[in-house]
């Protein structure tokens, strides 16, 4: 006979740790080059014996020691405490008062919700979206694992092998190279290959200055595509609010964009037609949840960046969800990736969120 779900969790401890995963297609953006990508593993443990595993993304493995740093000190300031994460978050988040609420502070803070949120699925017998009102299922997603700031010629092969990965009806190509004639190539060639009804994002990773985005994106604006991502510095609100207003092609923004009451701001500001918050700063799972419905109720689209797992579960809650973005930069470490196919991750029906670590491939990768 199956257990009977247990009701209540208390936070026992929390164990974090770095791994770094070589990529199959190196990161080449405005934002550097990566050959390989850091990620912080934590499993929060209960005292009940149901543990929560979740992930961060540091970008740079010098970065993840201060990371790690904060988890473990914010975990220690929670131990014994219930797993609720609403009030856990609330907690934290009062808690930076007096430091401010962006950086890797709230990205620790959305570690551990994760977590948390997790073990609470886990501890109920229900995927996350079905703890959260939701079901599982598919959710449409764009393959986001190439076509980089890389040469040229080699692009039309990139994005027929991503559209094979799963059946992609959607690719994300970067975007900003130092010649308008080169961007426009690059756009020709990937629709060579794919076809023109191919969804085609694009992303400049904040690499113009206002004046040079004022002008290329006007130059790209009849080219069909689906968003421009980020021309400018993440900040700059105002500018990314003008932008939006003079272009027929939507502005993405929201990557950079830390926690709910940051989410208004941009929202209020008019700072784009569309966003994308990543849950390592966004807030994790709560901060997701407090964003998504300021998102509804303005009606604008949310699309994901980065941790496709929780972001599945996390879409197909949202109101007004967009687009996955999916990278599969952390399969190699987990025990059983999530599906990909007819252009979509599947959310599986598992309890929690659906992940557990390959403790062979942490041992391998790990740093």
């Amino acid at each position: 006979m199956k257990a009977p779900p247990k009701a209540r969790l208390t936070l026992d401890k929390v164990v974090v740790r770095v791994v770094q995963v070589p990529l199959r297609r190196p990161i080449v953006a405005k934002i550097g080059e990566f050959k390989k990508w850091p990620f912080i593993l934590i499993d929060v443990q209960t005292k009940e014996g149901v543990i929560g595993h979740s992930y961060a993304e540091p970008y740079r493995v010098t970065a993840a020691r201060s990371v790690v740093a904060l988890i473990e000190d914010m975990a220690e300031e929670q131990r014994g405490k219930l797993v609720a994460p609403f009030d856990r978050f609330e907690e934290a988040m009062r808690s930076l008062h007096l430091m401010g609420r962006q950086g890797v502070m709230l990205v620790a803070i959305a570690a551990l919700d994760m977590a948390m949120w997790d073990a609470l699925a886990k501890a109920s017998g229900l995927p996350l979206a079905v703890l959260l009102g939701g079901a599982v299922g598919p959710v449409r997603a764009y393959n986001t694992n190439g076509l980089w700031l890389t040469p040229i010629d080699r692009l039309a092969d990139e994005a027929s092998a991503l559209i094979a990965e799963g059946d992609f009806t959607a690719l994300k190509i970067r975007l900003g190279r130092d010649a308008l004639r080169d961007d426009l190539k690059a756009i020709a060639e990937v629709r060579r290959a794919a076809g023109d009804d191919i969804v085609l994002m694009s992303d400049f990773n904040q690499g113009l200055s206002f004046s040079a985005a004022k002008r290329r994106l006007h130059q790209l604006d009849d080219q069909g595509l689906e968003w421009f991502e980020e021309p400018i510095v993440f900040d700059d609100l105002a500018g990314s609010a003008r932008l939006a207003s003079e272009l027929k092609t939507p502005v993405q923004i929201g990557e950079n964009i830390y926690g709910p009451r940051h989410f208004l701001q941009a929202v209020e500001a008019g700072a784009a037609d569309c966003y994308m918050p990543d849950l390592g700063r966004i807030g994790g799972v709560t901060g997701w949840l407090r964003s998504a419905a300021i998102a509804g109720a303005a009606n604008l689209p949310l699309s994901t960046h980065l941790y496709p797992e929780f972001s599945a579960h996390l879409m197909r809650v949202t109101e007004t969800a967009d687009w996955l973005e999916w990278p599969d930069w952390g399969n190699p470490i987990l025990a059983e990736p999530f599906e990909i196919r007819d252009g979509a991750i599947h959310v599986p029906d598992r309890p929690g969120a659906g992940i557990a670590w390959d403790e062979a491939a942490v041992k391998k990768f790990a740093i």
